[in-house]
């Protein structure tokens, strides 16, 4: 029986629910949105099903569309990985490499590597990434990066990773000085910070559960897209919440917080650039030379402050 279900067909269905329209879909691959009609319709007459409930104000995923994404990225994942593999293998030099930089860390360290890698010629094109949280590590696992700057805490299970370690990298609770709590004596207790709204940068993981950090249970949240949003809400004094030392430093120095002690402190947590396990002969010289600069970079380095 032949098989009816192509990668073309499953790149669709993706475009399609990331981007949440056929209209985004079809930009994104660079079609016309009445192609992408096609080639959903066609699937779906093929396999004698519905991929998408069409009755709402938007296209979505019927429970067996989702089933079929869900394992159709897995595919999708695979083919992107092989095509690699075997363009690496014929020429000695990837073709395209994905680099994941956390929310936490500043590209310009990242840009001045780059400066010299674009010297050696290799001819790769190189793709950066901003992801936060634990989507340094999703952005590995699921494709999106080849390499990740700033994966925290323990990879997902499964292993497949080989790391660097960039340091441990200590939080401190900060709140603005017209924030209430900045009157408070220290430390601060659980019962003192719970009535206050904590802020959290939103982990950018697709696939993986996001993880949360610093948070406590019945504590109201603001949720913003990055660290950096992250410190302008607490400055404003709207939220509260723990960030990197170096980054509430900078921020205390300049009179715009107050960093106070608290009776459980948030564990330092270690950081590491991570990437897929390879075997030497199996990575090209563009990921090795890429690795090697990127390995003698610090955490100090790295850090926005």
């Amino acid at each position: 029986m032949p098989i009816k279900l192509s990668l073309e067909a499953l790149e669709v269905i993706d475009a399609i629910d990331r981007k949440g329209s056929f209209a985004a879909a079809a930009e994104s691959l660079y079609r016309v949105p009445s192609a992408l009609t096609y080639t959903i319709r066609r699937l779906e007459e093929d396999l004698g099903l519905e991929l998408f409930d069409r009755s709402g104000h938007r296209a979505t995923l019927t429970e067996a569309g989702a089933e079929l994404l869900k394992e159709g990225r897995y595919l999708l994942d695979a083919a992107h990985t092989l095509e690699k593999r075997v363009q690496r293998i014929a020429t000695g030099v990837e073709t395209d490499i994905a680099i994941a930089v956390s929310d936490l860390f500043d590209f310009q360290p990242v840009l001045q590597i780059l400066q010299e890698f674009y010297r050696q010629e290799f001819g790769t094109r190189v793709k950066l990434l901003r992801e936060v949280y634990g989507g340094s590590w999703d952005a590995l696992q699921y494709g999106r990066a080849d390499i990740s700057i700033g994966a925290p805490g323990d990879a997902p299970p499964g292993g497949g990773f080989a790391t660097h370690l960039l340091g441990q990298l200590e939080f401190v609770f900060a709140v603005a000085p017209h924030h209430p709590l900045a009157a408070l004596a220290e430390p601060l207790s659980a019962s003192d910070i719970v009535q206050h709204r904590v802020v959290a940068a939103a982990d950018s993981s697709r696939n993986l559960p996001p993880r949360t950090s610093g948070i406590l249970s019945g504590q109201d949240i603001l949720t913003v897209p990055d660290m950096q949003t992250k410190l302008q809400a607490q400055i404003s004094g709207v939220a509260i919440g723990y960030l990197p030392k170096p980054l509430a430093q900078s921020a205390a120095a300049r009179g715009q917080l107050l960093v106070k002690k608290v009776s459980e402190p948030k564990p330092v947590a270690p950081t590491f650039i991570a990437w897929r396990q390879q075997r030497p002969a199996e990575m090209g010289k563009a990921m090795q030379w890429l690795l090697k600069q990127l390995s003698a970079l610090t955490l100090e380095q790295l850090l926005n402050k």
